[in-house]
């Protein structure tokens, strides 16, 4: 596919920048008199360069009829807006009416002509009647004949000096000639054609009630109406006049007046004109600015490339992009995209001023220039292409708009120092493409009017039309899109409306500076070591502060308010304890200290500390958007308190945006804290512990999960332990050197405190694994204490255990020699009784229930005839229980003994505990006060003291 400048060549006097503004304004004047330029003075390089619109068609029609005596219209109005072709469609008129040349010459006119039904259009004679040629009171010279009156005129043109002898009288007197004598005229000089231009500009220079040598407001105004009677009864003589459309247009309130006594006048007759319409446009604008398109192959390739393009994008562009006809409208506009005609001819005309023809083709003159001579390369000329960094280019746009907007262009969309240009420079995939100029270029060409016509009802262009305006074959809508987001939260003057990633949200330009810019000036008023950080702190705890997997959270916190204890704690380290992969120094001095220091204390505890860093490539993002997030608050506190005077858009703006910068913050927070940081140490005998790093997964599960999982999978903290390794870590550092026991509490402290043993969840972890060990011989036997060697409340493969402060973990070969050597011996046989004697161990605490004494005698149990023993109705027991294995003593009481005879529903159980303690030397204040406090808590029946 080529270019748009290889394939459409402009005209010479576009490709030079040689043409004249004025040549774009057709003036009939100047070509009844012969001083116009060619393409408007000489008839067959008019019409080679003039599109013959549906409108201008059925005028020449009807003139061609009138003019054969056929029939056609006596009296045509044009009225449309200005700039929406009159004067051009009058010259058209002129040129059929006065040529020198034959029908088949004039592009375009004898296929009209036919259609029409004649065979021929006889030439006529035309009065061109310009209302800004002549002074109302100011006599003008025709020959040697001076001349007042605008019936005058038309006498004139139509008849010289022997025509102008009929109104002669009332030239004179400045009144009105009659219908008849003005029929007379028609009749004589027919067929014949009077062109009336400007009209409303001539007559509302009466003054009221005063006549002048022009006659006066009300002889002017009944001429028109004479004239309008005149020529219906002349069948080969028509009249055309042109009328503005607007009040603008028509000057002061007399011009106003002026126009709607015109208009009335000329109501009675139907008006045959079709405004232009913007398809017609596109060939108007191509004959005058372009030469023939000649590869006509190219041109169709390129089209239909852009038309495969939009079907491919779908739901990403306008819905009129994914019909059939959209494919015919690039044919017929280009080598200008349709787009820049919907824009110009649906927004910009309805800016009072900009004309629908002149004012388009003056801006594609300069655009078509500055673009050629920039050997602008894109396939078609798009409303992303305009060169609005070229001065003459922007001036023919802004010279619409009010005050203000060269800086608006100049700082947000194109030029050097623009935002745009800026963005483009820092990131090469929107540079290689000039996205966010062509974004920004897009925006203005289809928001820049809604500043200006108050009745716009929605302000804006929406985002399917923006990609529209950028998007070329070879390209994705994604970068486009991009850099459109991207726009919305830097640019100082570019709004929006509603959610900016949503599809139905509006984007424009205005003079006036968003609330971004006042968020910008805000954002650099906060202070980071204070209301930055505190900000920061807030979105931290909002984010991992609801952690269940650690006992406590502690968010930028001084060492020294760390406690020092047995909880298992997070420290989220401040942000100038950043970390990196190449630079680690500054979290991990901030860990190790923490570590060694709790204050001006040691710290004892120190494995009970997990700590999470930023990363340093992100605590700039994060920051900025702490300032943001601070600036929004801000600016709505103050519209909220009065303090911020904003219309109701811009507050809706300010609190959505400061909800978007919220959403952003915790992400951002995520991003960028994304290090755990846990102290280790290897071995016992290692100089200084090191620190190892954890990436977390930003993305996924929330902060809390995945800094358990990384404490989980890491094995940084141990929420299950199996006996194995308890058995083995025992092994290591306490069974050896002769030493074959090690107190549980004493282990549990120790992995408090050392960063070689393993970091527990909590107690509750190694009392799960003593009480699992403990059920097997293959790990360790346990005791409560050790006197002379006898192991209190020895057990080994037993099960139940009380992890108390006493508990002893007993190496397995030891506690197995243990048992060995205290299990009872059994007693000697007597080989004469025949008997094997009972042991005492083996004896039965307590009789069986069939050798209870009965009557004092002890009958065998099963002897025929014995009597049934009586049942027991009551139990007592008594049991010694030492100190040192009380609580494991009271606990097997109560499973073995109380909860057996709980097991009868109509047993009636009393307990009672009996407590007993001597002190030879006598008990210390502290135990007595102590005991006492106690006893009264737990509501002791006695205690007493001797």
């Amino acid at each position: 596919m080529k270019p748009w400048r290889e394939v459409a060549v402009p005209h010479q006097d576009v490709l030079e920048g040689t043409f004249q503004q004025s040549e774009f304004a057709a003036d009939i004047t100047a070509v009844s008199t012969g001083k116009a330029s060619r393409e408007y003075q000489d008839a067959v390089a008019f019409f080679d360069r003039t599109f013959i619109t549906e409108g201008m068609a059925l005028l020449l029609t009807q003139v061609a009829q009138r003019l054969a005596g056929k029939g056609g219209e006596p009296v045509v109005q044009l009225q449309t807006a200005f700039g929406g072709g009159k004067t051009h469609t009058m010259l058209a008129v002129y040129h059929l009416a006065t040529r020198k040349c034959t029908l088949s010459e004039l592009a375009g006119v004898s296929a009209l002509v036919d259609k029409a039904g004649l065979m021929a259009v006889p030439q006529a004679r035309v009065a061109v009647l310009d209302g800004t040629a002549y002074a109302p009171g100011q006599p003008w010279q025709r020959g040697g004949q001076t001349i007042k009156t605008i019936w005058g005129e038309l006498a004139w043109q139509l008849g010289g000096t022997e025509a102008f002898t009929l109104v002669a009288q009332a030239d004179a007197t400045g009144t009105s000639p009659g219908k008849d004598v003005l029929r007379a005229l028609l009749e004589k000089y027919a067929p014949c054609v009077v062109l009336i231009d400007e009209l409303v500009a001539y007559v509302r220079q009466f003054p009221e009630s005063q006549a002048i040598s022009g006659g006066s407001y009300d002889s002017n105004l009944s001429f028109v109406q004479a004239l309008t009677e005149a020529v219906k009864l002349v069948p080969r003589a028509i009249v055309l006049a042109s009328l503005p459309e607007s009040d603008l247009e028509a000057g002061s309130q007399r011009g106003v007046a002026a126009l709607r006594a015109l208009e009335k006048t000329f109501g009675r007759v139907q008006a045959l004109w079709k405004p232009v319409a913007t398809e017609e446009a596109f060939e108007i604008v191509r004959r005058r600015l372009f030469e023939p398109v000649r590869d006509e192959k190219t041109r169709e390739t390129v089209c239909r490339a852009f038309a495969d393009l939009y079907i491919a994008e779908g739901v990403k562009l306008p819905a009129e992009t994914q019909e059939r006809r959209y494919c015919d409208r690039l044919l017929q506009a280009y080598p200008i995209h349709p787009e820049v005609f919907d824009r110009l001819y649906e927004d910009w005309t309805t800016i009072d001023g900009f004309q629908r023809t002149r004012g388009v083709l003056k801006l594609m003159a300069k655009v078509i220039y500055r673009l050629w001579k920039d050997d602008n390369k894109d396939l078609l000329i798009m409303p992303g292409s305009l060169p609005l960094h070229d001065g003459n280019s922007r001036n023919e746009l802004t010279y619409y708009l009010p005050a203000g907007w060269d800086a608006v262009i100049e700082r947000d969309i194109d030029g050097e120092r623009a935002e745009t240009t800026a963005l483009e420079s820092r990131e090469p995939r929107f540079g290689q493409v000039g996205a966010a100029r062509r974004i920004a270029r897009t925006i203005f060409l289809g928001s820049a009017p809604s500043s200006v016509v108050s009745k716009a009802a929605v302000r804006g262009i929406d985002r399917a039309h923006i990609i529209l305006g950028c998007l070329q074959p070879g390209q994705t809508s994604s970068v486009f899109a991009d850099a459109l987001n991207r726009l919305a939260d830097r640019l100082h003057y570019l709004n929006a409306s509603g959610d900016k990633s949503q599809d139905a949200t509006r984007f424009w330009f205005d003079t006036r500076a968003n609330l971004r810019r006042e968020m910008e000036d805000r954002k650099r008023r906060f202070d980071d070591k204070t209301e930055v950080r505190g900000r920061i702190a807030e979105a931290v705890k909002k984010a991992v502060g609801g952690v269940s997997f650690f006992d406590g959270v502690h968010i930028f916190t001084p060492h020294a308010d760390v406690p020092d204890d047995t909880a298992l704690r997070l420290v989220i380290l401040p942000p100038e304890a950043w970390y990196t992969k190449d630079e680690t120094r500054p979290a991990s001095e901030a860990v190790l200290d923490t570590i060694a220091k709790n204050g001006a204390k040691p710290r004892y505890r120190g494995n009970r500390l997990i700590f999470l860093a930023a990363d340093h490539g992100a605590l700039a993002r994060v920051s900025d958007v702490a300032r943001i997030v601070l600036a929004w608050a801000s600016i709505v506190d103050d519209v909220k308190e009065g303090r911020l005077n904003i219309d109701l858009l811009q507050k809706n703006q300010a609190e959505k945006e400061l909800k978007s910068a919220e959403d952003v913050l915790p992400r951002a927070v995520r991003e960028c804290y994304k290090w755990l940081l846990c102290p280790m140490q290897d071995t016992p005998t290692d100089q200084k512990p090191g620190v190892e790093a954890f990436v977390l997964n930003a993305t996924g599960s929330a902060a809390g999960a995945e800094i358990e999982r990384v404490c989980t999978d890491n094995e940084l903290v141990i929420a299950t332990w199996s006996p194995v390794h308890l058995r083995a870590k025992l092994k290591e550092l306490y069974w050896k050197g002769g030493q074959n026991t090690a107190n549980a509490a004493a282990f549990f402290e120790d992995t408090l405190r050392y960063l070689y043993m393993p970091r527990l969840k909590s107690r509750e972890v190694l009392a799960k694994a003593i009480q699992t060990g403990a059920d097997s011989r293959d790990f360790f036997g346990t005791a409560y204490g050790q006197t002379d060697g006898k192991f209190e409340g020895f057990a080994f493969g037993s099960g139940s255990v009380v992890f108390d402060d006493t508990l002893l973990l007993i190496e397995p070969e030891a506690a197995l020699a243990y048992e060995e050597a205290n299990r009872p011996k059994p007693q000697p046989s007597d080989s004469g009784s025949g008997q094997t004697p009972t042991s005492p161990a083996a004896k039965p605490e307590y009789p069986i229930p069939g050798d209870l004494p009965v009557g004092g005698v002890s009958v065998p149990a099963g002897k025929p005839n014995a009597p049934t023993p009586a049942k027991v109705k009551s139990f007592f027991g008594a049991a010694d229980v030492p100190a040192a294995t009380a609580k494991m003593r009271l606990v097997q009481l109560a499973d073995e003994i109380v909860s057996v005879l709980a097991s009868d529903p109509n047993a009636q159980i009393r307990l009672t505990v009996e407590i007993s303690a001597d002190f030879p030397d006598g008990a210390t204040d502290t135990v007595k006060r102590a005991i006492s406090e106690n006893a009264r808590s737990l509501n002791l029946k006695t205690a007493d003291w001797e």
